[in-house]
C-alpha cells in the first residue's frame, strides 16, 4: 500500500489517519512505515529537533527506522514549512525526499506519506505539497476536519487534487469540533459532492491511539 495523506488545513487529523492506516496495514501482517517528509513544530532534545507527530509515526513503524528516515526535514518553529526552512537556512529538496521515499519502499510493504498543512502549502519558492505528491507518484486520501467552514475547504481541496491529475482514493471525516452544529448534515453534503468514497468517521477522541483510530477507518479499495 502506498498513499499520500493531505487535509483541509492544519490540525485536521492527518497524523491520526496516518497512524490508523499504519495500524490496519500492520494487522494485515505488512511491513509498515509512515513518512512525514517535512515537519514544522519541533522540540529541541539531546537527539536534535524532534517533531511529536513524526515520533509517533516512527514508533509505530515496523521494522523500526531511524528518525531521519521518517522525517528528513524537521524545523523548530510551528510556521509554514517554506518559512521555517528559510529561517533555518535550509532548502527543501524534493529529489532528496523522493530518494528517501524509494528507500522506504524497498524495506516496507506499506508506506503512508503524510503532508504538512493542506494540499497547496508551499515548500520553497517554486514547489508545494501538491508537487511533492506528484514527485512521489502517490494517490491521495483527503482528511476533512469537521468544523464550521469545512465544506468549502473540502471541495476546494478536492478540485485542486483532481485538477493536478492525482487519484483521490477517498476521504475521512474527523470530528475536530465535537460541538459542531449539524455535523451529520455536513457529512451528507460532502458525501454527495466529493467524488470519492468516505473511508471513515473519527469521533472526537480524548485519548486517541492508532488501535482505536483504526477501528473507525477502512483502507482504500485500491490498496
Amino acid at each position: 500500500m502506498r498513499c499520500f495523506i493531505t487535509g483541509t488545513d492544519t490540525d485536521c487529523g492527518k497524523t491520526l489517519v496516518t497512524l490508523g492506516f499504519m495500524q490496519l496495514c500492520l494487522e494485515r501482517g505488512l511491513k509498515t512505515t509512515g513518512m512525514k517528509p517535512v515537519a514544522a513544530g519541533a522540540l529541541r532534545t539531546r537527539d536534535g529537533l524532534l517533531n511529536p507527530d513524526a515520533l509517533a509515526i516512527q514508533g509505530l513503524s515496523k521494522p523500526r527506522l531511524p528518525y531521519e528516515a521518517v522525517n528528513p526535514y524537521c524545523f523548530e518553529p510551528a510556521v509554514a514549512p517554506h518559512l521555517a526552512a528559510k529561517l533555518a537556512g535550509v532548502s527543501i529538496d524534493l529529489d532528496e525526499i523522493g530518494r528517501q521515499y524509494r528507500q522506504l519502499c524497498k524495506s516496507h510493504d506499506a508506506v503512508i506519506v503524510e503532508g504538512a498543512g493542506g494540499w497547496k502549502v508551499p515548500l520553497n519558492d517554486t514547489q508545494d505539497m501538491a508537487g511533492m505528491c506528484q514527485r512521489l507518484d502517490l494517490p491521495v486520501v483527503l482528511v476533512v476536519g469537521l468544523r464550521l467552514g469545512c465544506i468549502n475547504h473540502a471541495l476546494l481541496s478536492m478540485d485542486a487534487i483532481l485538477s493536478s491529475g492525482r487519484p483521490l482514493l477517498g476521504w475521512i471525516a474527523n470530528h475536530v469540533d465535537a460541538n459542531m452544529s449539524l455535523a451529520e448534515d455536513n457529512i451528507q453534503t460532502l458525501k454527495q459532492r466529493i467524488k470519492a468514497p468516505l473511508l471513515g468517521r473519527i469521533p472526537r477522541l480524548d485519548q486517541a491511539n492508532a488501535e482505536t483510530v483504526a477501528t473507525y477507518l477502512s483502507l482504500p479499495a485500491l490498496c
